[in-house]
């Protein structure tokens, strides 16, 4: 679905006289593969290069050397702009940037319309996204009367309904309290599990990579680690290195390995380090 090839980007950097003034490398020759229904998260902490790689996915912004491929296509294909951007959706992480229907229904449809999707064929999308991320009761609802989780799922859903075969989410829960974030993840899970969309999410929160099917760490613009979770997880000085915070159940468990007792390494969550001390 996606392969990116020794990406390299260079954003240009100016004077006050808007004169070059000389390159800023944020993301320094990364390669990585997500196949066709994988869920894939991207970490690492801020100014690491990510959100950057993100936007390459839907051709925001193109590579100064490398290749990015999706669905088969060169993003460097001009011809294949709007191809890309079918295949690929964008989430970011303020929902209401993505918002312009003055009820969630017609934010919707959006998209979908911009892509001159007959208007039966629009409603049947519309109808359809909702209900994937359980917001079909809220369709006529103001977005500016919904919570933030609320309009993070709409967000999802008309992205949704450009029928794509991926979703790329940029730190769709950094502006959410923790019930919201919850709303958004599961959603995200419902997605890949049940429809089988590739869904890439990018974020901080080490506690929302332990259901990923693959993890990539991300710092300085180099990719510097990846692994399933449960591999990732169990390196937890390097994790800590490269200024990222483990969940504490993580944490816990390295510290009790240390003091020699017999746990696995890679505990993911709470629930799994009771039952690996019930054990032992």
């Amino acid at each position: 679905m996606i392969d990116i090839d020794k990406l390299t980007f260079e954003y240009v950097m100016r004077d006050r006289d808007g004169e070059v003034d000389g390159f800023s490398r944020a993301i320094d020759e990364v390669s990585l593969k997500v196949e066709q229904g994988d869920f894939i998260v991207i970490l690492g902490p801020n100014g690491s290069g990510k959100s950057t790689l993100a936007k390459h996915l839907n051709c925001l912004l193109y590579p100064t050397e490398g290749t990015v491929t999706v669905d088969g296509m060169n993003t460097h294909d001009h011809d294949k702009l709007w191809d890309i951007r079918k295949s690929v959706g964008m989430v970011f992480q303020n929902p209401e940037n993505q918002m312009i229907g003055t009820i969630v229904e017609e934010d919707v449809a959006f998209a979908p319309e911009n892509l001159g999707v007959p208007t039966k064929e629009i409603e049947e999308r519309v109808k359809e996204s909702l209900v994937m991320v359980e917001m079909k009761d809220h369709r006529k609802s103001s977005p500016s009367k919904l919570s933030g989780g609320q309009k993070q799922r709409v967000a999802i859903a008309g992205v949704l309904a450009m029928h794509p075969k991926c979703i790329v989410l940029d730190e769709p829960t950094a502006m959410l309290d923790p019930e919201g974030r919850v709303e958004v993840i599961r959603a995200i899970r419902a997605l890949n599990d049940v429809e089988n969309i590739t869904v890439i999410l990018i974020t901080h929160y080490m506690e929302e990579a332990i259901y990923a099917d693959k993890v990539f760490v991300m710092n300085g613009g180099k990719l510097v680690m990846c692994g399933t979770p449960r591999e990732v997880f169990s390196k937890v000085e390097e994790l800590e290195e490269n200024r990222l915070t483990v969940p504490v159940a993580t944490r816990l468990a390295y510290e009790l390995q240390q003091a020699g007792v017999s746990l696995p390494d890679g505990i993911l969550d709470r629930k799994e380090l009771v039952r690996a001390l019930c054990r032992s």
